[in-house]
């Protein structure tokens, strides 16, 4: 391929072939033997103006090069070279670069060595050669690979002599998207890695991410590489999980959010090496060793333990104090050439640290013990030791709370389960971990880490007998040197590192499946499926400034708002102003807010149903969680929204719209104040914002939203959408009116063709609002034409109009020219990239558009299924079987198909159970209300929910069909439970989970 020439025919390069890198000429090689190699910001520069110097250099070479007898690329460099000395700035020098690098790769032969050499001269100064052509030199699995990019000002060289035709598949190090999808990989088979390891600037990490990346999220390689160049490509979860099933492996939102993460994880630690490695070299204390224990980091600690002593402001450390002393070389005898070392050679009477041969010997240990604690191996061998053994987690009360007097007693009482803790860092829950935190956090708890002695005694014996193990034969002293050494590395700075990543990691891993748990219960209330042509009435109770009620129709619009005084002396009288809205606008269903005065609320409306009172409506209640409608109430939405109404009123509405539509309503609310997890505070808040927004979007696209009808708020929540281009959309429908079909969202502004892939999947086209505008446009048309004729008419009679009507009518027809045409397509979840090939299946199983969502077209469906196997199928449509799976999903499904009709509805009753009636044994139904890691909250009817602890939630109890890895329920699910503790002084309830309804 033109631009790429591989050296790696004759004899692969080492790992440890530093040389190619370093050499650049004989007579210079004395002269840079002692400096450091230092990687360079690349600076961009302006490219010059081509002189008449260069071009005749170009001619002579293209002359050169078009010569029958050439066989390899020759490289001339400047005869004299300008000395470069440390800390000054280099002269450019302009450097002849034989053309025929760009064009042809060179012919190896025997004289390898010296086209080697002539490259490494010309590596030297490539970022001096303007505008000459840029080398770049990468080494990728022990293969040496130039790369030759060719300048903009190179415009000018005969295009008749050098033509590089564009290969459509070839990506640097990946290849195209789509051409794997169709061609290499159809079928989802795994497909070649990424070559190189991730490189960020100039520095190349000793560990690839796509393994890594692997290993941490338990998924395939192949698939985690594609994951990379999606997300790499700005494709979003809900794209990448309905329409790219075949590229990950069939990963869900869950997984796919939890590749991303850790992918941010890994691309910090990448950048954090780089930013060390640029910082050590720009204070010149870069070295090879610090330069490898940097690049082999795989967590941000690793970076954190390797950088430290190299802060801007932190101390020297005795490490780098021994070093100053010059007693390194002696450190290195000791493993290398112990027999030749000879400690009394080091004193120096009048030097502290070398006045005699303890202060030697305690700088040598220090030395050894600062390499033993970044050398790779050495680190990999005592965590396996830690895995191997139990290291356990405490935590006491600190000294200063137990001298503390009643002040902060209420403080440590929450924390009374830890104030003698100890579990093994194995068995530990996440739960027990945030909350040692958090006490540790208020100075009310001690928290150490405990790692048993035999680690160390281990661990000494290893590095002394295998690892660390001199070359030579090494004296009695010079043993016992070495394993003080290995104590001194384990005691003063690998034994802190293992407590700080043993801490770092419980509290990552408490921190993700917290955020997790969020997501799961944020996910489970928006999927609450809706109940739909109901008039509500939703209720705020209080006590002191009344009960809101608002009353909604069946659309969500507005009908009634007032307060209400139920719980004083003119309640009969209330009663009375209830049961006449209740018949005036037919409403028989009532949603009560579980905040303040809920309770009396509920048990005023029980009442008055088992009476009749509201007789011949049969008027039943729910209670609904109302988190976050006080905080949305004041919000700037909220006023856009309902700017004549109190904000108390506006809550009601949100309360009793939260049962009609959760998922539209709950979106106008940060996700955050819904009220779903635990531990909300004491996670990463960008972690928790990131995932909760991320689900959000999640549920909005895969339910799908009626572009014509929804709301700015639920619109910016679409896969691909934001604010601005939300608003962009309203702006373009209040202008030309409803869409007709997809494509027109491609004339909205600021809708490319990115943004269009992205959000126009999970965009339905309903086709009634189309004939409602298709109606209302003909009628306005009608009007407009009549109040135009007459206008027509009488300027024509006022004398001169003609023109100005003739330009009209040609106006009015350009515009009736342009016709738009609903699609069928526009109201399924099939892609409009798969449009083409729902064609050709329809008509492959003679069906039409007509049909889609019919019982005939289910017919037709299972008629071909029956002889031809989907894999068959997919290989006839040259597409893919998930893919095919999702048109005929979206063929089959009926137009009204909602995902959340599967999902469990408000329980809605009639009478109250209070907390009196419940007896030790008793069996009862209740409805999730909360999940967290130590158990779940289920609301029983008594105005307190009971908790079923985490132990009796087993996977035998739940369906196959709802299991997770954490065996939890989410917010809405009905289960059965039983009644095992009742603690009447405490109002506590513990429950047995019997099973999920």
């Amino acid at each position: 391929m033109s631009g790429i020439t591989k050296l790696s025919q004759k004899r692969p390069f080492s790992e440890d072939d530093d040389s190619f890198l370093n050499a650049t000429s004989e007579s210079d090689s004395e002269e840079e033997e002692e400096e450091e190699w230092i990687p360079k910001n690349k600076i961009a520069r302006k490219p010059k103006k081509s002189t008449a110097k260069p071009m005749i250099a170009k001619r002579q070479v293209k002359s050169k090069a078009g010569s029958p007898g050439t066989k390899k690329t020759s490289v001339k460099r400047s005869p004299k070279k300008t000395a470069v000395k440390k800390n000054k700035k280099k002269t450019p020098e302009k450097t002849k670069v034989d053309p025929t690098v760009m064009g042809q790769p060179p012919v190896l032969n025997n004289n390898e060595d010296k086209l080697s050499l002539q490259i490494k001269q010309n590596f030297k100064n490539v970022e001096q050669m303007i505008p000459q052509p840029a080398i770049q030199i990468k080494k990728e699995n022990e293969h040496c690979v130039v790369k030759v990019e060719q300048p903009s000002t190179s415009t000018h060289l005969d295009n008749r002599k050098i033509k590089e035709e564009p290969d459509v598949s070839f990506t640097w190090e990946e290849p195209a998207l789509k051409k794997q999808k169709t061609e290499n990989c159809p079928d989802g088979k795994p497909v070649k890695l990424q070559r190189g390891c991730v490189e960020i600037g100039e520095t190349q990490m000793n560990w690839n991410i796509t393994q890594v990346l692997s290993e941490r999220t338990n998924t395939d390689a192949w698939a985690c590489a594609n994951v990379i160049r999606l997300f790499k490509e700005e494709n979003t979860i809900p794209f990448i999980a309905r329409y790219r099933k075949e590229l990950t492996n069939n990963m869900d939102a869950d997984t796919l959010r939890e590749v991303q993460q850790t992918l941010e994880e890994l691309t910090t630690v990448i950048k954090k090496a780089h930013t060390a490695i640029q910082k050590l070299a720009k204070e010149e204390k870069l070295t090879p060793f610090l330069n490898k224990a940097l690049l082999n980091c795989q967590t941000v600690e690793e970076v954190e333990h390797v950088f430290a002593p190299y802060k801007s402001g932190s101390k020297k450390t005795k490490a780098q104090q021994a070093r100053q002393l010059g007693l390194e070389p002696a450190a290195n005898l000791l493993i290398d050439r112990p027999g030749e070392l000879n400690l009394n050679n080091y004193i120096k009477a009048n030097i502290k640290g070398l006045s005699n041969v303890g202060e030697i010997e305690t700088g040598i240990q220090h030395i050894l013990a600062d390499m033993m604690s970044k050398d790779t191996e050495t680190l990999n061998h005592v965590r396996k030791l830690c895995e191997q053994n139990v290291a356990f987690i405490q935590s006491t009360l600190t000294k200063a709370t137990t001298k503390e007097k009643d002040g902060h007693k209420k403080d440590t009482e929450k924390f009374r389960l830890y104030h003698n803790f100890s579990c093994s860092i194995r068995n530990i829950h996440h739960h027990q971990i945030l909350a040692i935190n958090r006490g540790e956090k208020l100075k009310i708890l001690t928290v150490k880490v405990s790692i048993p002695d035999r680690v160390k005694n281990e661990f000494c014996r290893w590095c002394v007998n295998e690892r660390w193990r001199p070359r030579y034969f090494a004296r009695p002293e010079l043993m016992k040197l070495l394993k003080d050494s290995a104590e001194d590395s384990y005691k003063r700075l690998i034994y802190p590192l293992l407590c700080r990543e043993f801490r770092s990691r419980l509290s990552t891993d408490a921190e993700k499946e917290s955020v997790a748990m969020f997501g799961r219960n944020l996910r489970q209330l928006l999927l609450i499926n809706p109940v739909r042509g109901r008039i509500l009435m939703g209720i705020d109770p209080g006590f002191k400034h009344g009960c809101k009620i608002s009353i909604i129709s069946a659309t969500g619009q507005i009908l009634h708002t007032d307060v209400i005084y139920i719980h004083g002396p003119g309640a009969q009288r209330e009663a009375e102003k209830i049961r006449h809205l209740l018949h005036k606008y037919s409403c028989s269903t009532i949603v009560i807010g579980n905040g303040t005065a809920c309770r009396e609320t509920e048990s005023f409306f029980a009442d008055l149903i088992n009476r009749k009172y509201f007789a011949p409506l049969d008027v039943v209640y729910c209670i609904t969680n109302e988190a976050g409608a006080s905080i949305y109430s004041v919000s700037p939405e909220a006023a856009k929204e309902m700017p004549d109404l109190d904000p108390n009123i506006r809550s009601a509405v949100s309360i009793a719209r939260r049962v009609q539509d959760p998922l539209a309503e709950l979106v106008k609310i940060e996700p955050k104040h819904i009220g779903v997890g635990m531990y909300q505070h004491d996670v990463s808040q960008t972690l928790l914002k990131a995932t909760l927004d991320s689900v959000v979007e999640e549920c909005v696209s895969f339910v799908g939203v009626d572009i014509n009808i929804s709301s700015e708020t639920l619109m910016r929540r679409i896969a691909g959408l934001n604010a601005s281009r939300a608003k962009n959309i309203i702006e373009w429908r209040e202008k030309n009116g409803p869409l007709i079909n997809r494509e027109q969202l491609k004339e909205v502004k600021g809708l490319g063709p990115k943004t269009f892939q992205q959000c126009a999947g999970f965009i339905r086209i309903n086709p009634e609002n189309i004939k409602n505008f298709c109606s209302n446009q003909q009628k306005s048309n009608n009007a407009a034409g009549g109040q135009l004729a007459a206008e027509a008419g009488s300027s024509s009679k006022a004398g001169g109009g003609g023109g100005a009507t003739g330009k009209t009518s040609k106006k009015k027809g350009k515009s009736q020219g342009t016709s738009v045409h609903p699609n069928p397509l526009d109201q399924t979840c099939i892609h409009p990239e798969s449009y083409n090939t729902a064609m050709r299946f329809l008509s492959f199983i003679n069906g039409d558009l007509s049909d889609i969502g019919r019982p005939v077209m289910q017919c037709n469906v299972n008629a071909v299924l029956k002889t031809h196997s989907m894999e068959i199928l997919a290989e006839k449509f040259a597409t893919t079987v998930p893919t095919l799976q999702m048109i005929i999903d979206g063929l089959v499904q009926p137009h009204n198909y909602d995902i959340r009709a599967g999902f469990e509805q408000q329980d809605f009753k009639r009478n109250i159970v209070s907390l009196n009636d419940l007896k030790t044994g008793t069996v009862l139904t209740g409805r999730v209300e909360n999940a967290t890691l130590f158990g779940v909250f289920v609301d029983i009817g008594v105005g307190r929910s009971g908790l079923i602890p985490i132990r009796y939630i087993t996977a035998n109890k739940l369906p196959a069909t709802t299991r997770r890895r954490s065996l939890g329920l989410g917010p809405g699910e009905r289960v059965e439970v039983k009644v095992l503790e009742i603690d009447h002084t405490r109002n506590r309830i513990s429950l047995d989970l019997i099973r999920v309804l």
